[in-house]
């Protein structure tokens, strides 16, 4: 498999063809809203959620967790005016498949005797979850309760269904 970069300019012609006046849409989201979802390659969040470009902030990361987004959450806040933000975790999430213990040894055993990789990745957390609703639970009340993101946000928590497609709020 060639590398996928190669590719980039010639698969962006098409949407450049279509591209239309999507560069009159403003900087803030135009709902006002943050969605923190996983970056599992199958969640497609603007599609599940009919969203267009320009509708809201799409914060992905291993798992959709609020604490690893934090600072994309107070910039979108404080700088572009979203007053809501949108939980999504997913059903056979990889986070519901190993530990933070687990995956420092795959790191330090495929650098054996490098100290540096050894200190730096006992230092993270990965935020693994085991009961996937009460990740989402998890994550709407660390995020209510963060004080660096306004009090008067609508926090919500749902679950998207890798299998169905439907989503479900949780909180």
């Amino acid at each position: 498999m060639s590398p996928q970069h190669t590719e980039f300019v010639k698969r962006n012609e098409s949407y450049v063809a279509s591209f239309g006046g999507k560069d009159a849409l403003p900087m803030p989201p135009a709902k006002k809203l943050i969605v923190v979802t996983c970056m599992d390659a199958r969640l497609d969040p603007a599609a599940h959620l009919g969203l267009k470009e320009g509708d809201a902030h799409v914060i992905r990361n291993a798992g959709g967790c609020v604490r690893d987004a934090l600072r994309s959450l107070v910039i979108s806040q404080r700088l572009l005016g979203t007053r809501e933000i949108a939980v999504f975790h997913h059903t056979d999430c990889g986070m519901l498949t190993f530990t933070s213990d687990a995956l420092r040894r795959i790191v330090k055993d495929a650098a054996p005797g490098d100290a540096a990789v050894a200190a730096r990745v006992d230092e993270i957390d990965f935020l693994e979850f085991e009961d996937l609703h009460a990740s989402v639970k998890e994550d709407v009340a660390w995020v209510t309760g963060e004080a660096l993101l306004l009090p008067e946000t609508t926090v919500t928590g749902w679950v998207y269904d890798v299998k169905s497609g439907r989503v479900v709020q949780v909180v």
